[in-house]
């Protein structure tokens, strides 16, 4: 199995170290917080005594290097990839992918990049709230851009589904679009309604129960790691933004003129089924050849169906798609 050298020892590059590990991978990370790496030694964790050793060994024995520090720091290190293990085989778990990818390009150009995001996480972080079962049956994101290679896409899908997830291929792009409106989009309304429910003193927040604490849950995240992920992604964020101030401006003009909320608790709770159902959806068996003329364009059919891919047999994807999606496009039904 191929080596994982994991950079940042946080809830997720934690985790992945943790779940590569469980695997049965060899594993190794490095940090620059002391206490992470102090912690995760002492857990039985091999921890690099520098960023730079972790590299020099990753590039001796041609391993899979794990970016897994928050989107600020991503720049130092593919400075230091570049100097070390120039031509790596190199993912990222970062929560945007285009700035990513664009830093790549420009600091780390000769590296193997297929960038990764899985998600899952917690409001939570650090080494010590880390899991091998973090990312358990969760979606994992492996871009399939255009210039993406097949053999770095696969070595971060093969992480991946070692980790227990599910790989969902899509464009930079298309990835920043859609978690602009399921991740960060939902951040910055926790952080509105968490800040509308404290102004209501004491009494508001005796009587807060579970509607407010789940919608809110999200807002004890630390604001740093917040602030990367949706001002990194300011260009996707701001149509979704401009989306949810439009239904909001809707709601209050019916609310005023007519004292009803029909339409949009309607489609709010329509929005909701639809995801119930997806995550409950029948779904049917589908193959990628990634010896194809076509593999990326197929691979990326299969997010676009609400497809992930399960596993590999020899040069092939095996893929699961919903039926209401099946037969759409190029992936073989099995």
């Amino acid at each position: 199995m191929r080596p994982v050298c994991v950079i940042g020892l946080g809830l997720i590059g934690g985790s992945v170290l943790r779940a590569a590990v469980a695997a049965g991978r060899p594993a190794w990370g490095a940090t620059g917080s002391a206490r992470d790496a102090e912690t995760a030694g002492g857990d039985g964790f091999d921890v690099a005594e520098s960023v730079d050793a972790a590299l020099c060994r990753a590039a001796e024995r041609d391993a899979l290097v794990v970016v897994a520090v928050p989107l600020p720091a991503v720049d130092e290190v593919l400075r230091q990839v570049a100097e070390l293990a120039p031509t790596c085989l190199l993912t990222d778990v970062v929560s945007v992918k285009g700035p990513v990818a664009d830093s790549v390009s420009r600091y780390a150009p000769e590296t193997r990049f297929a960038g990764g995001h899985p998600m899952a996480g917690r409001s939570v972080s650090g080494w010590t709230m880390g899991s091998a079962e973090l990312f358990r049956d969760a979606a994992w994101v492996v871009v399939a851009d255009e210039d993406t290679g097949l053999d770095a896409w696969r070595a971060a899908a093969d992480l991946a589904i070692d980790c227990g997830a599910r790989v969902v291929p899509t464009t930079s792009a298309e990835h920043d679009a859609a978690v602009a409106r399921i991740s960060h989009l939902p951040h910055v309304l926790a952080a509105v309604l968490a800040a509308c429910g404290a102004d209501g003193g004491p009494l508001a927040l005796a009587l807060a129960a579970g509607s407010f604490g789940d919608g809110t849950r999200v807002a004890g995240t630390r604001p740093e790691l917040v602030l990367a992920m949706c001002e990194g992604n300011r260009d996707a964020l701001l149509p979704a933004v401009d989306d949810a101030l439009g239904r909001l401006g809707a709601a209050r003009g019916a609310l005023a003129s007519t004292g009803a909320l029909r339409a949009t608790v309607v489609a709010g709770h329509r929005g909701r089924t639809l995801f119930d159902e997806h995550r409950v959806a029948e779904r049917t068996q589908a193959t990628v050849d990634l010896g194809g003329r076509d593999a990326l364009e197929e691979l990326r059919l299969i997010g676009t169906q609400g497809g992930h891919v399960v596993g590999f047999a020899g040069d092939y994807a095996l893929a699961e798609v919903p039926v209401s999606e099946a037969g759409i496009g190029s992936a073989t039904n099995l």
